[in-house]
């Protein structure tokens, strides 16, 4: 008794790292972020809710339809709720099975009396968990659960950010069909001016015919804007799970977000971004299944046990019947599986190693999609400031030749080469004032905004 007593605790203690738990890795995020711009310090703008850093009403109405009635949150809900069930079926292993297992039988002898045999038992099982098989599935299982959270979150996080996206590129084609629209009726004017110049003789068919030319031009481009326009409308309209149509909007001069972009220090985001946190989930998943294939190389201890009523005593048949109790216990060894356990332990090693590795890539990517909106958001803050003075000038360019002109002093080049360039440069500006808001929006994606708080 004494030896089978040190046998078992020596088989326990070999089996204590079946039950060892997961820690989080050292992962160094030290210059994570590469270059950096504005304000760095613990505070991020991934705190802000969606709420506060879009400010206008009509975007806050689309995100809010959109995150009601898109597929792919809805499908994320339904991942949540498989989840929820293997959760719960998992957390079931700690407790006992129980079956009702009636049976009977009739049997007869040549031509005797039937003999009627019946037995109506509650059997019960337990399993003791004594090297965390049934342990570490339930922590597998409850990684997985918290697994679909994230990817919900990550569903909301991307919907959000691309639903601010379509919306601001409207904003900004809508500023462009603007503004070619009204240097398409400024150039029919001058087309107009320069026809009755030409009657006195101040200008030929030629600088007419050149600039009707790029006034049918300005004229055409206006229908690639709005067929621009209708193919984003679209693609918002199936986002938000709806028919095609026109989608409600304001302007993009009406936009306004903080000149002093908060980003935070680069461990947040391990803690902020959904599909770091469900890279780690899987990696602590891989640890417990691990975990799990080391404890089939152990053996299990089952406790078993019957109650009910038969009629059957051995060789004896007895009316009516009596009842009946049964306890068992059997421990059971691996033995000719042990090779198919050994691999696979082996093969979930390797899993884990390699969630490891994705884990760390995760991260390295979380923190280049960082870097690359930080430079988005510097470099069209940079080059506005050259843009907007270079549209101040061509204005000034653009009034000089119409007056000159007028008083028939200049040719017609320099009023096209005038016209063409400030429209090239103010829908640079406003390209670039897009490119703006689009960094914001694509840092606070990066960083892990636009999920619940």
């Amino acid at each position: 008794m004494k030896k089978l007593i040190i046998i078992l605790t020596a088989v326990i203690l070999i089996g204590c790292g079946v039950r060892k738990q997961y820690v989080s890795p050292d992962i160094n995020t030290d210059g994570l972020f590469g270059i950096e711009y504005g304000s760095r310090d613990s505070s991020t703008i991934a705190n802000m809710s969606w709420e506060e850093l879009f400010s206008d009403p009509y975007l806050r109405t689309l995100i809010n339809q959109a995150l009601e009635n898109n597929s792919d949150m809805n499908i994320a809900r339904l991942r949540i709720q498989q989840a929820e069930s293997s959760l719960k079926s998992a957390k079931l292993g700690y407790y006992p099975s129980f079956n009702f297992a009636p049976d009977g039988s009739l049997s007869s002898f040549d031509n005797s009396k039937t003999s009627k045999v019946y037995s109506i038992p509650m059997v019960a099982s337990w399993e003791l968990d004594i090297f965390g098989r049934i342990d570490n599935s339930r922590k597998r299982s409850q990684a997985a659960y918290e697994q679909s959270l994230e990817y919900q979150q990550a569903v909301q996080s991307r919907l959000v950010v691309t639903v601010a996206n379509m919306y601001y590129t409207l904003l900004m084609l809508d500023k462009q069909y603007e503004i070619s629209r009204n240097t398409a009726r400024n150039w029919e004017k001058t087309v107009e001016l320069m026809r009755h110049m030409k009657e006195a003789g101040m200008f030929n068919q030629a600088g007419i015919s050149q600039a009707e030319a790029n006034y049918y031009a300005i004229e055409a481009s206006l229908f690639d804007l709005q067929e621009g326009i209708n193919q984003v409308e679209n693609s918002l309209s199936v986002l938000l799970f709806q028919t095609p149509g026109r989608i409600e909007r304001g302007e993009l001069d009406q936009q306004y977000f903080p000149d002093n972009i908060s980003y935070g220090i680069p461990v947040q985001v391990l803690s902020n971004r959904p599909d770091v946190k469900s890279a780690e989930l899987d990696l602590i998943q891989a640890h417990y299944s691990t975990n799990e294939a080391r404890a089939n190389l152990y053996p299990s201890l089952r406790l078993s046990g019957s109650a009910g009523w038969t009629n059957s005593a051995g060789s004896f048949i007895v009316n009516p019947g009596k009842l009946l109790l049964a306890a068992a216990g059997s421990l059971t060894q691996p033995i000719f599986n042990q090779r198919l356990n050994r691999t696979q332990l082996e093969i979930m090693k390797a899993q884990q190693e390699q969630a490891l590795i994705q884990f760390e890539q995760t991260v390295l990517n979380a923190g280049a999609e960082v870097n690359d909106a930080l430079t988005q958001i510097q470099t069209s803050r940079d080059k506005t400031v050259f843009i907007e003075k270079q549209v101040a000038s061509l204005e000034v360019a653009v009034s000089s030749t119409e007056l000159l002109m007028a008083h028939g002093s200049t040719t017609y080049l320099e009023i096209l080469t005038a016209q063409q360039a400030l429209l090239g440069a103010q829908l640079s500006e406003v390209a670039e004032k897009f490119n703006e808001i689009q960094g914001i929006v694509n840092l606070y994606h990066a960083l892990g905004g636009g999920t619940e708080q």
